[in-house]
């Protein structure tokens, strides 16, 4: 997968954050109304507590499970719309649809019919919240990458989002006022209808007006039957890759803590007000159920968001949080001693303060997000938006789930009952209270003491940023060669035939691909094997039975492997292509650390006593890398030599080394010459006529002695360089005129490589995963 095609490095337009946030508002309010519809079950319908637990848990539980999946696609839409538009428009459809017909009950009706309905229309409507909701996040996940900008795109989102919850609780005035409405059930049916259209509309305005670009050209996963449930293994492999990520552990432990807890009690506003404040009677209430969410939420829009989005500025994020969630703890407390009966004004005094917590939450905690995902793309190369977001939203539906299941349990737990007068049950009204205060404040303390080791400061955020951009910058031919060396030098009287080459200029892409087939089928001389699989890096353990795999993957195609370690499962190379049948060139890793060459070295010369080795290779562009002077490259390969007489020792480098140092070329048996003409900027169409020079050149600096191309190939994905255009169509054409010309005159070369391998992203950028005939999964990727 490549890298996000929408990322926007420059201010974002103040229209595409409102529009951005005005989706915010369709993405609250729905669970906002839904809150408070969800008292009539109890309160009119007769739901025991058991059936609203039921209710609240297992719609949510199946929402949740359908996020990941739906991160998984909404990442891998190729669409000339691109990755996610579609997705946001069609969930807030089946939303606005699907909490209509949720919310057609009649008390006339029985019990168990109620309760099947709402439960299979509510399995409809969260389908509908998955379709939109995690393309929609992810939409503003990758609308900045700068580190200040992202938490200005979720404060504004989270202003506009707020108003959801500033007129929702107004619903329960309208609900049970006998002028609106001649009872609440009534009330939800005729509301979830002016409630759901607009929503459903404001859902769709991400959709319609955020700009994106087209995904078609990028190399996303195919979205095929099959290929979305295997996605299943993918989906749970990125959700290990995800919490691999220290940080992204702490953010979203973080925010299960704080939301679970406070959603738990948030259910029980209205009793703990009504049998608190105004014992037991509805009536009485009066406007304050209402107030206390809706001046709640008016604090969080004009007061919290602005001072948390200054905060997150001027003390980083991390400060910004800590010093949010300190002060919604002082407020939990306030209003344990403000709720006194017949003087519910008292707890207008603690809103302020009690805002913080919840208000500040999705603010920050959405921005630090972007920042986590920044360092995935460090670590993988790709931009997962999606998959992070279904996974932070994951974590916030299991919290909301459960807090739905608790509050049940809660209710239960203290004792209470709606039907009895608060005289008979002052102690489960004071529990209620208790829990309403206290539970939120230990989940916040809890969530505090989590983040306190968070450590992405905005210098980290753009380090990582930064080494992202490089990366994505072309690698220059000098990067790797020191520009079009083969210039340099006098390639007069070089003979080479361009007889071999296919003339692919009136050919048509499933022609070239046909050929391509058919040059695969007949094989090539060698391949380079490439053994590590996904999430893997240099200094994993491999096992044998991933390289067994593998090695089923390419025998058909190769006569022989070349192996670049003998070490860390690298030694199991040899030994299964001698199993195989297939003849190898052995590598012994060489670099900077000793002891490790120590071990190289001693596993390569057991391999070759063993019988495992064909040619022995010892060290790959050491000088290219400079790691290590010449002269002990040299005794290393004195040394293995002297251990393995009977066998052909050399050293494997770029074609030119050979050609400037003679002494390399004296202490080889055979010289195996890397030739890329693809980082010397060659154009594919000269290509082919470029690598026989390349090799022409080491043929002469052999000076009689072997010459082999262990290394060239062509990548299928990633920046030019120069002339040079990395796409499958030119790897096909590479590959193609190669074979022919390995064929023709019996070339001994090795391709690279066999397989796509992520770990070299860390190295060379995306290109680097892009070298394989096969990709990290073992498909073979130009079928």
């Amino acid at each position: 997968m490549s890298s996000s095609t929408q990322t926007i490095t420059t201010k974002v337009p103040f229209g595409q954050k409102v529009a951005f946030g005005i989706g915010m508002f369709a993405n609250q309010m729905f669970p906002a109304i839904l809150g408070i519809f969800m008292v009539v079950l109890v309160e009119d319908l007769g739901f025991p507590g058991w059936m609203w637990s039921l209710i609240y848990f297992f719609p949510r539980i199946f929402d949740s499970i359908t996020d990941p999946i739906m991160g998984f696609i909404s990442d891998n839409t190729k669409s000339k719309w691109g990755r996610r538009k579609q997705y946001v428009l069609i969930g807030g459809l089946i939303m606005g649809v699907a909490f209509i017909f949720m919310w057609q009950l009649y008390a006339s009706d029985t019990l168990q019919y109620n309760f099947w309905y709402f439960f299979l229309w509510s399995i409809v409507f969260y389908l509908g919240l998955t379709f939109f909701s995690v393309p929609y996040v992810a939409m503003g996940y990758e609308m900045s990458d700068d580190f200040h900008e992202r938490t200005d795109i979720m404060a504004v989102a989270q202003w506009i989002g707020q108003w959801a919850w500033v007129i929702a609780p107004w619903f329960w005035v309208i609900m049970y006022d006998p002028d609106w409405f001649p009872s609440a059930d009534v009330a939800v049916r005729e509301l979830a209808i002016w409630v759901a259209i607009p929503c459903a509309i404001c859902a769709m305005v991400p959709a319609i007006f955020i700009r994106s670009k087209s995904t078609l050209d990028e190399d996303y996963e195919p979205l095929n039957a099959a290929n979305i449930v295997n996605s299943l293994k993918k989906i749970l492999d990125s959700f290990k890759a995800a919490f691999r990520i220290e940080q992204f552990r702490r953010i979203c432990m973080a925010t299960f803590l704080i939301f679970n807890a406070f959603n738990t009690v948030a259910a029980l506003t209205f009793f703990v007000v009504v049998y608190k404040l105004f014992n037991g009677d509805a009536d009485a209430s009066g406007i304050w159920v209402s107030l206390f969410g809706c001046l709640g939420a008016l604090g969080t829009t004009f007061i919290v968001i602005p001072i948390v989005a200054r905060m997150a500025r001027v003390m980083g994020k991390k400060k910004a949080f800590m010093l949010a969630q300190g002060i919604s703890v002082v407020g939990y407390i306030m209003l344990y001693f403000l709720f006194v009966p017949g003087k519910p004004w008292l707890y207008i005094i603690g809103l302020p303060f009690f805002s913080f917590g919840i208000g500040s939450l999705f603010t920050i905690m959405m921005s630090m997000t972007a920042d986590v995902i920044d360092i995935d793309e460090l670590n993988s190369g790709k931009r997962r938006e999606g998959i992070f977001g279904a996974i932070y939203w994951w974590m916030v539906k299991v919290g909301f789930a459960i807090a739905g299941a608790l509050s049940g349990l809660i209710i239960a737990f203290v004792g209470f009952n709606p039907d009895l007068p608060t005289t008979e049950q002052q102690s489960a009204v004071d529990g209620l209270l208790a829990f309403f205060c206290f539970f939120p404040m230990v989940g916040t303390i809890i969530a505090m003491l989590v983040m306190r080791k968070y450590d992405v400061t905005e210098a980290r955020a753009n380090e990582i940023r930064a080494e992202i951009e490089k990366r994505k910058k072309p690698k220059s031919s000098s990067s790797y060669y020191g520009g079009n060396k083969l210039s340099t030098f006098d390639t007069l009287g070089l003979e080479i035939d361009p007889s071999t080459d296919l003339d692919f200029t009136n050919m048509s892409d499933t022609s070239v691909r046909k050929q391509f087939l058919i040059s695969l089928e007949k094989g090539i001389h060698g391949m380079c094997f490439s053994p590590y699989r996904e999430g893997q890096d240099i200094g994993d353990i491999l096992s044998e039975e991933q390289i067994r795999i593998r090695m089923e993957v390419v025998k058909p195609y190769t006569k022989w492997v070349r192996s670049f370690s003998c070490t860390d499962g690298n030694e199991y190379i040899a030994r299964i292509a001698k199993e195989n049948g297939l003849r190898t060139i052995v590598g012994a890793w060489i670099g900077e650390d000793i002891e490790k060459n120590e071990r190289e070295i001693s596993s390569l010369i057991n391999l070759a006593k063993d019988g495992h080795v064909d040619i022995a290779a010892v060290g790959n562009e050491v000088l290219l890398r400079n790691e290590l002077p010449k002269e002990e490259i040299l005794q290393y390969i004195r040394r293995v030599k002297e251990a393995l007489p009977d066998i052909p020792v050399g050293y494997v480098d770029t074609y030119f080394r050979f050609y400037e140092h003679p002494d390399l070329v004296d202490a080889c048996d055979v010289i195996m010459a890397n030739c890329y003409p693809f980082w010397e900027g060659c154009s594919v169409e000269e290509a082919s006529n470029y690598l026989k020079k390349m090799h022409a050149l080491a043929v002469k600096a052999a000076d009689g002695k072997p010459v082999i191309i262990t290394e060239t190939g062509w990548p299928d994905n990633g920046n030019n360089v120069n002339e040079a255009v990395p796409t499958a169509l030119n790897a096909m054409k590479y590959y193609i005129n190669l074979q022919a010309w390995g064929e023709k005159y019996n070339t001994e070369l090795f391709y690279f490589s066999s397989f796509d391998e992520a770990w070299k992203i860390h190295h060379e950028g995306e290109i680097g995963a892009s070298w394989g005939i096969w990709d990290k999964n073992e498909h073979l990727k130009y079928s």
